[in-house]
C-alpha cells in the first residue's frame, strides 16, 4: 500500500511538473500582407520573447502561433477553426480589418475562448455581430471602435482649431475604400461631421491596392472638385504613396491633406511626398522621450528585427500579449470565466501613452482605448499635434502647393 502511495506521489509530482514545463498557446490572426499584420505579429512575438525570458507564465512557456487571415472574411474563418481544433490553442489575438474579423466571430463565439482583439473598428458590423452582454464577454475589444475614433477626431480638430486660428476648416472630403473599414469610417464621418451646419461633408470609395486596385483617379477628381479643407483617405499602407503621387499628378493640394490608414509604409518618412501629411495614429517613436514603456519597446523591437516599427498596430499588439499574459497569471488558468474576471480588473500602462482598462462601449462590455491623435509627418518622423498634453511638435498649415 505504500509503495502504491509512494508510487502515485511520484507520479503527480511528475505529471505537475510536465504539466508547468508545457505552454500556454496564443493563436494570432493578422492581415499578413499589410504592414499592421506583419509589424503586429512580429511585436506579439517580441512580447512573448520577453515574458518567456522572464520565466514565462504559471511556469509555462507562451507559444505565439500565427495564421494570415489574407485581409478575407473566409480565410479568417477557416483560421480561427484551425488554430482551435489543429493548434488547441489556449487564447485568441490579433486583427486588423473590419470585414476579415466580422468573418471570424461565428467560430469565436463556437469555441468561447477569450479573444484580445487590435483591430476592427467597425462598430455596424463587428460591434453589432458579436453582440451585447453576456453573449460577447470573452472579447476584448483594444482598439477603439469607429465612433470612438470619430469623437476623438471631432474633439481634436475644435480645439486645433481654437489653439491655432490660422487652421479652419469648413468643407471636409473622405475618400475611403470600399471594403467594410473604408465603409464604416464614411459612415462614421458623415455622423460626426455632417450631423449639424459647422462643416460639408462629401466623400466616395475606391478600390484600395491591397485588394488589387491602385487607381485613384476618379476620386481624386471629385475631391478636387469639391475644394475641401481637409482631405483625408481611409485605406491600407498599400495605397499610401500612390495616392500621394497622383495628387501630385493632378496638383491636388487641400489645406490638409491627411491619410488614416491603419499603417504606413516602412521608409514613407522618407519619401518626399510625406512632407507635412497629417494622420490619425495611436503611437509614434516621438514618443519615446516621455514615454519610458514606449522607449522600452522601441529599442527592444529595433534590437530584435533591424527595422523602426512604422505603425501603431506594432505597440498594440505587444501589449496585447503583456495584458493576456498579466490576466492569465491573475486568473492561474485559460479557462473563459476567471479568465475574463482577472482581464476585467487591468490597468496596463502601455507603450501607447495610455493606460489600457476595459470598459463598457455602445454594444459590448469590453473596450480598451477609445481616442486616437493626431499627428503629422514632419522631417520624416511622425509628430504629435494633438492631443496638446501628448504633443511633440506643432502643426505645419497649409499642406504645401506640388511644384
Amino acid at each position: 500500500m505504500k509503495r502504491m502511495m509512494l508510487a502515485l506521489a511520484v507520479f503527480a509530482l511528475i505529471a505537475g511538473s510536465a504539466y508547468a514545463q508545457g505552454t500556454i498557446k496564443i493563436g494570432g490572426i493578422w492581415t499578413l500582407a499589410d504592414i499592421t499584420g506583419k509589424q503586429g505579429s512580429a511585436a506579439a512575438q517580441l512580447a512573448v520573447d520577453e515574458i518567456n525570458a522572464a520565466g514565462g507564465v504559471l511556469g509555462k512557456k507562451l507559444d505565439l502561433i500565427v495564421v494570415d487571415d489574407e485581409g478575407k472574411a473566409d480565410k479568417a474563418a477557416a483560421a480561427v477553426e484551425k488554430l482551435a481544433t489543429v493548434d488547441k490553442v489556449d487564447v485568441f489575438m490579433g486583427g486588423m480589418g473590419s470585414g476579415a474579423e466580422l468573418g471570424k466571430i461565428p467560430a469565436f463565439k463556437k469555441y468561447g475562448k477569450v479573444v484580445m482583439s487590435t483591430g476592427a473598428a467597425g462598430s455596424v458590423t463587428v460591434e453589432k455581430a458579436l453582440g451585447p452582454s453576456p453573449e460577447s464577454d470573452f472579447y476584448f475589444h483594444i482598439h477603439p471602435w469607429d465612433y470612438n475614433q470619430g469623437a476623438s477626431y471631432a474633439e481634436g480638430w475644435d480645439a486645433i482649431q481654437k489653439q491655432y486660428p490660422n487652421i479652419k476648416i469648413r468643407k471636409i472630403f473622405l475618400a475611403y475604400e470600399e471594403g467594410a473599414f473604408g465603409k464604416s469610417s464614411w459612415d462614421a464621418t458623415k455622423i460626426l461631421f455632417g450631423g449639424d451646419n459647422r462643416y460639408i461633408v462629401d466623400g466616395a470609395s475606391f478600390k484600395s491596392a491591397l485588394f488589387g486596385g491602385g487607381d485613384y483617379t476618379s476620386v481624386l477628381e471629385a475631391a478636387k472638385a469639391f475644394k475641401p479643407d481637409l482631405f483625408l483617405w481611409a485605406g491600407y499602407d498599400a495605397d499610401a504613396l500612390p495616392l500621394l503621387e497622383q495628387s501630385k499628378a493632378m496638383k491636388f493640394s487641400p489645406g490638409i491633406y491627411l491619410g488614416a490608414p491603419p499603417g504606413w509604409p516602412i521608409g514613407f518618412g522618407s519619401s518626399k511626398l510625406s512632407r507635412n501629411v497629417m494622420l490619425y495614429g495611436m503611437w509614434s517613436p516621438a514618443m519615446n522621450d516621455n514615454n519610458p514603456a514606449s522607449a522600452k519597446f522601441y529599442k527592444n523591437y529595433v534590437a530584435k528585427y533591424k527595422e523602426e516599427p512604422a505603425t501603431y498596430f506594432a505597440p498594440l499588439s505587444y501589449s496585447a500579449v503583456y495584458i493576456l499574459a498579466d490576466g492569465i497569471k491573475a486568473a492561474g488558468t485559460t479557462e473563459t470565466a476567471p479568465l475574463i474576471k482577472a482581464l476585467e480588473a487591468t490597468k496596463y500602462a502601455s507603450p501607447l501613452g495610455e493606460t489600457i482598462t476595459f470598459k463598457p462601449s455602445n454594444i459590448i462590455k469590453h473596450q480598451g482605448i477609445t481616442r486616437q491623435k493626431i499627428l503629422q509627418w514632419q522631417g520624416g518622423f511622425q509628430e504629435v499635434i494633438w492631443p496638446f498634453e501628448a504633443a511633440t511638435a506643432e502643426p505645419v498649415y497649409p499642406f504645401p502647393a506640388w511644384k
